[in-house]
């Protein structure tokens, strides 16, 4: 996918998207196992399609998408309220010297892929 972090920055390195996707296979097992203990996350079926960190692993844009794609921005509200939460779980997880702080982001991916689908099949 093309980089969203920081579009006037050159690609991302080796150890960006180790660590990115590191962050994202652990982060999916956790919100799969409910494994944090936030009232407001339980139930939700979230995806986690990308994570983007920042050259010095300090940030990190998480994208996410719902089941359906139903009530996304209230999931990614859900998930940016419960942050440190999700943090704290993440922690032990990774054998990064800093956990990142999570930006929870929309990922709007699948819907330009559909909309550029429907143009190329549209009659001209």
């Amino acid at each position: 996918m093309a980089s969203r972090f920081n579009h006037t920055s050159k690609a991302p390195s080796q150890r960006q998207l180790r660590a990115g996707e590191l962050i994202r296979h652990e982060l999916a097992q956790i919100l799969q196992r409910e494994e944090v203990h936030d009232d407001t996350l339980s139930g939700l079926n979230i995806t986690v399609t990308e994570v983007q960190t920042s050259p010095d692993l300090k940030h990190a844009n998480v994208y996410v998408t719902t089941l359906g794609g139903i009530d996304v921005d209230g999931a990614v509200h859900k998930l940016t309220v419960a942050s440190r939460t999700i943090r704290r779980t993440l922690a032990p997880k990774l054998a990064l010297k800093f956990i990142p702080e999570l930006r929870f982001r929309k990922d709007d991916s699948f819907d330009n892929a559909d909309r550029i689908s429907e143009l190329l099949r549209k009659d001209r």
